[in-house]
């Protein structure tokens, strides 16, 4: 009885064994269990799984088994402003130039967007050597923007300059051809259009790209039919709010005081100097400083588009200046010391 017992006991036992060894091994699970155990990156272990079954329709699933062996890396943010007292931009506002509108209460009034102890900074004639880098370097360390109208003749004096002003983030509009005065008696429509779409051009040129379509009269004089010009090119014309008359200070101090007298009493607006002047450029370290200390917050404008300039004008300043805008050839190979 025992033996007969323990021979039913030995054949259960060996079935359960013979049982449990097919099912691990040819079982579909056994692939399963395999791969479960390989420390292998997720993508290879959804290949594997791939060959037993139809792969998953689930977006993460997807996103992982094509993702590449290196994430790419995050967006880098902006460059903090290595000045933690700095004047700064408050804001930056956006210009829909459609119609040429007009900017500074001195000519315009009808644009009122300056919010209290609010004012843009602006500079006219440039680029102009040691000024306008001392304008920029002062406009850097306190992290803030300004609009630049340049002059065309001296954007083609002085292309690399000017590309410093929009490599560091400023507005770059235009300031006419050669300064002339366009409400002048014996200035012709045909030349007011010429000095505007000529200066714009030469800026075009200097940056290698299209300038903003903002526009500031030489000496402020805004001549109807040059006005109405400018409204059908989509160009928004710039007047003041305050005039620092920098050309006409004696000293960086007086620029400073004229200023700050005037901002003081109007409480914003639009300023107007001159990064060709150099008192100015003397002047603006301690003038930003002053700004911040009153209160006072910049706000940058910046354009919609900008301006598509005209071929003709383009052409045909390539043809006048017939010399490269920038030499593209080292120093040393132009210039080499032969005896000393």
């Amino acid at each position: 009885m025992r033996n007969a017992l323990g021979l039913m006991l030995a054949s259960i036992g060996a079935a359960v064994v013979i049982a449990a060894v097919w099912f691990w091994t040819s079982s579909p699970r056994a692939d399963l269990a395999v791969a479960a155990t390989v420390s292998a990156p997720p993508a290879e272990r959804l290949a594997a799984t791939a060959s037993a079954k139809p792969a998953p329709t689930f977006e993460d699933v997807e996103v992982t088994a094509t993702s590449p062996a290196r994430p790419p890396l995050p967006p880098q943010p902006k460059t903090a402003c290595a000045n933690p007292d700095a004047l700064g931009v408050s804001r930056v506002v956006e210009i829909d130039t459609t119609g040429g509108p007009g900017f500074g209460f001195e000519h315009f009034k009808q644009l009122d967007f300056l919010t209290d102890k609010e004012v843009v900074l602006t500079f006219d004639d440039g680029p102009w050597p040691v000024n306008t880098p001392l304008v920029l370097k002062a406009l850097a360390d306190e992290c803030t923007k300004a609009v630049f109208f340049p002059i065309g003749k001296h954007a083609t004096y002085h292309p690399a300059i000017l590309r410093q002003v929009a490599a560091a983030g400023h507005t770059v509009g235009a300031h006419t051809w050669s300064h002339a005065n366009l409400n002048g008696k014996n200035f012709s429509e045909q030349q007011a259009k010429d000095e505007i779409e000529k200066g714009f051009s030469a800026v075009k040129l200097a940056l290698g790209a299209a300038p903003s379509p903002f526009f500031r009269f030489p000496q402020l004089q805004h001549r109807p039919e040059a006005m109405a010009y400018l409204g059908s090119r989509n160009v928004a014309v710039f007047s003041c709010d305050l005039d620092s008359f920098d050309f006409r200070a004696k000293d960086a101090t007086q620029i400073i005081n004229t200023v700050m007298t005037k901002v003081d009493k109007q409480g914003k607006g639009i300023v107007l100097m001159h990064d060709f002047q150099k008192h100015t450029a003397e002047a603006l370290p301690a003038l930003l400083r002053r700004l911040k200390a009153g209160g006072y917050k910049v706000v940058q404008m910046k354009a919609k588009a900008p301006l598509q300039t005209l071929a003709e004008y383009d052409d045909a300043l390539v043809k006048e200046i017939k010399l490269p805008v920038a030499s593209t050839r080292p120093v040393g190979s132009v210039v080499q010391t032969v005896s000393q």
